[in-house]
């Protein structure tokens, strides 16, 4: 099955490349997840390229270990003009060529499914097999990222997995595509298999309609806005979310979301508003919290359709982070998200290990705790009024809860 798959993208890959070198610049490719703007010129001359691509596949980093403490990405690697655009053209490649592959290796299990060979279940799961199959062999025929995966070897989830919920940052129109590519070095060989949530809106590109679908993937509806403005979620499909979900718990699937709900255009200045979804899931189905970051896809693929495939530098990087936990309350889960997943997307390293093991673990949240209550303290002592705005938030709450 994996050799004809990887024949079929194989001669595919030689049909994209003879598109690429022997024809004219391509211009306003719409490539899946988001259409951008004119991408630019992105042919190559023939002489040279093959040892190019050579040289750039050459470069690519393993996966990292554990200790982790001072592993960082080089982002001061910053691209000339020529090397710009061979990257640029290889990521255009390897857009063009998931774009053929996933709906030629995608059919056959479509066609297994229609034919009551395999259950829904089995078709998403190996619809998420060829996915990430796909992907993987694409980065590795146009190398046009330098990734690294930094896990704890000795954390016990990556060795034998439990059912989790996972939290990840939002950087670029790439995350989806690198995830799929990256799971089993972020994940383990023991991985369970993962449905994402996802924007509705995404389905308007035939290419992600489609994986999405197959793989059975979970949509959120909210309506289109600019990459950084406020969300706004239409309640009405928070309900067939929860239900898919619920669905997707039972027939062992993990469930991945972006608590960010969009690209974040300004990740080196930290998070977007953090939604706690994935605090509500872990608490309804009684799994941990899982958190990765994401680091430079930016610098490939902006956000802003302004910037859009600009390519500033080739380097990315990926942490998961071991210690998946159960959170007592939706801020603590936000607070640490936002600290550890938000510094690790900023600067392309982990914050002082010591620091980073106090939120991990729950104490500092703790201190912040005790902070926020010294602080309400002395402002009651000069302002009374803010004690009695307190208690009236406190009732509130309670109200809420006893609502519910």
């Amino acid at each position: 099955m994996r050799c004809m798959l990887l024949a079929t993208m194989l001669s595919s890959w030689f049909g994209i490349m003879q598109l690429l070198v022997f024809t004219t610049p391509v211009h306003g490719f719409m490539p899946p997840c988001v259409s951008t703007s004119s991408i630019g010129a992105t042919t190559a001359r023939v002489a040279g390229f093959s040892s190019v691509r050579a040289k750039l596949r050459s470069t690519a980093t393993p996966t990292q270990f554990s200790p982790v403490d001072h592993l960082k990405v080089d982002s001061s690697r910053k691209l000339g003009k020529v090397q710009s655009l061979i990257v640029k053209s290889l990521m255009i490649s390897y857009i063009l060529s998931m774009c053929v592959a996933l709906p030629v290796t995608l059919f056959p299990v479509y066609l297994l499914h229609k034919a009551r060979v395999i259950t829904k279940p089995q078709k998403e799961k190996m619809s998420l097999q060829v996915g990430q199959f796909c992907s993987r062999w694409m980065m590795r025929l146009f190398p046009f990222a330098r990734k690294r995966v930094i896990v704890d070897k000795d954390d016990q989830n990556y060795r034998s997995t439990q059912p989790s919920i996972w939290a990840c940052n939002h950087i670029s129109l790439l995350d989806i595509f690198f995830v799929l590519a990256l799971d089993q070095k972020m994940r383990g060989k023991k991985r369970r298999p993962i449905k994402i949530l996802y924007w509705k809106g995404l389905e308007s590109n035939p290419i992600t309609c489609l994986l999405f679908k197959m793989c059975g993937f979970i949509p959120v509806d909210m309506a289109a806005n600019e990459h950084g403005a406020a969300n706004e979620y239409d309640p009405k499909s928070f309900k067939q979310m929860l239900k898919s979900t619920k669905e997707a718990i039972k027939e062992g699937f993990d469930i991945g979301l972006l608590p960010e709900g969009q690209p974040n255009p300004t990740p080196e200045k930290g998070l977007q508003p953090i939604f706690t979804g994935a605090f509500t899931l872990a608490k309804m189905s009684r799994r941990p919290i899982q958190m990765m970051a994401l680091y430079g896809l930016h610098n490939m693929w902006h956000p802003d359709t302004n910037i859009g495939m600009c390519c500033t530098s080739r380097d990315m990087a990926v942490r998961v982070y071991p210690s998946g936990r159960l959170y007592d309350e939706a801020d603590e889960f936000a607070a640490t998200f936002e600290a550890v997943v938000g510094y690790f997307g900023a600067h392309g390293k982990d914050m002082p290990s010591d620091e980073l093991k106090m939120w991990l673990d729950g104490t500092m949240w703790k201190t912040e705790l005790s902070r926020r209550a010294a602080t309400r303290m002395e402002l009651e002592c000069v302002d009374p009024s803010v004690k009695d705005e307190s208690a009236s938030k406190q009732n509130e709450e309670t109200e809420e809860l006893s609502e519910i």
